[in-house]
């Protein structure tokens, strides 16, 4: 979202204000320094063990208090988390407009991923304006009722990030990733830490990485920036603390992300901004997913969906690592999600809106 703030900062005409819940408060910390923006309201919502019912509960009644006293003219919201859906519930109640960045992913699967196929779903009912950032995303949104001219394919702004980024200077020694062997080794990027896969899938995926690294590990260097969640980094630390071959990190600035990425021979996630960052790098992605709500990319040839059987990942990863022809093929294949002017599009379409 931060290009789309910067946009509406940059806007004549536009008064906008920053909110944020905090749901990733260290995550959400380094992308406000980086895109160099502060918070106007700071709600800081999350507590130790809660569960998504405590937490839709208290983002209804705070959302519900901030826009009385802010009085919008819209709400923006974007994606398909839990902050979303309650944020979007409460401009409804509040009878304040709502627009959806990156409106219309389906997976088709209410459980996959949990909650967020639901999430966005209820964000697509709530919602005024739905900018989709891909011709399937918004094709979903028509075939559910949504007005053709409520909906609008604007790219994704995450590209727009992407490039951005992309241009700003980085230097390897004294940060997070000094250490790392760009030089001496091909680079298999790993994230995964979504809630379908807590638990066994999990585990499976740590025990594919070992036996990759067991069979790669003179050229191939993991690198796995690990998520905070209890139950994401227990079992990672458990299973793959100590390995040579795969480096543990903690969460990365976005920064450090993306050149991590740019210097990536493939990519294993069940991220979904990396089933869209990577194709813009020209980096494989194999999907840890059983479905994804970016077909897109499967259908382009960017990504492949693997799931978190452990065959299934040592068997794609080995040939990616192997055939080279073959991984290239992914490399080159265009990408079908944007072209950095998301954000211009999405602000274009409300001033209109309100003209």
């Amino acid at each position: 979202m931060a290009p789309v703030i910067m946009r509406l900062k940059e806007t004549p005409g536009i008064e906008s204000r920053l909110c944020v819940t905090a749901q990733h408060r260290e995550m959400l910390d380094q992308v406000l320094a980086l895109f160099q923006l502060e918070p106007d309201v700071d709600l800081n919502l999350m507590t130790v063990n809660q569960t998504l019912p405590q937490l839709t509960a208290s983002l209804l009644e705070t959302m519900s208090e901030v826009l009385k006293k802010e009085s919008p003219d819209w709400v923006l919201v974007q994606g398909d988390t839990t902050t979303v859906m309650a944020t979007a519930l409460s401009a409804f109640y509040a009878n304040v407009r709502v627009g959806h960045v990156e409106a219309g992913l389906r997976s088709h699967d209410r459980y996959a991923p949990y909650p967020e196929e639901i999430n966005r779903r209820i964000a697509t009912l709530l919602s005024d304006l739905h900018f989709a950032p891909t011709t399937l995303a918004r094709e979903n949104l028509l075939k559910e009722g949504v007005s053709e001219k409520n909906c609008i394919v604007t790219g994704n702004p995450v590209i727009d990030a992407l490039q951005w980024i992309a241009k700003q200077p980085f230097e390897v020694k004294g940060s997070v990733l000094e250490g790392i062997p760009f030089e001496t080794k091909r680079i298999v990027l790993v994230t995964a830490h979504r809630r379908e896969n807590y638990g066994k899938p999990l585990e499976d995926i740590c025990d594919a990485l070992i036996e990759i690294s067991e069979l790669f590990g003179e050229s191939v260097q993991i690198v796995y920036p690990v998520h905070l969640n209890p139950q994401v980094r227990n079992t990672v630390m458990k299973k793959l603390a100590g390995r040579p071959a795969i480096s543990l990190l903690d969460p990365l600035d976005y920064r450090s992300l993306i050149y991590l990425l740019g210097k990536a021979t493939l990519v294993l996630t069940d991220s979904g901004g990396l089933q869209e960052e990577a194709p813009g790098l020209g980096v494989p992605v194999l999907v840890l997913r059983t479905v994804t709500e970016r077909p897109e990319g499967i259908a382009s040839g960017n990504l492949k969906i693997v799931g978190a059987v452990k065959e299934d990942i040592v068997r794609e990863t080995k040939r990616l690592l192997l055939d080279e022809s073959a991984r290239l093929k992914m490399s080159n294949a265009a990408n079908p999600y944007g072209d950095g002017h998301a954000a211009e599009r999405i602000v274009d379409a409300l001033l209109k809106s309100n003209s």
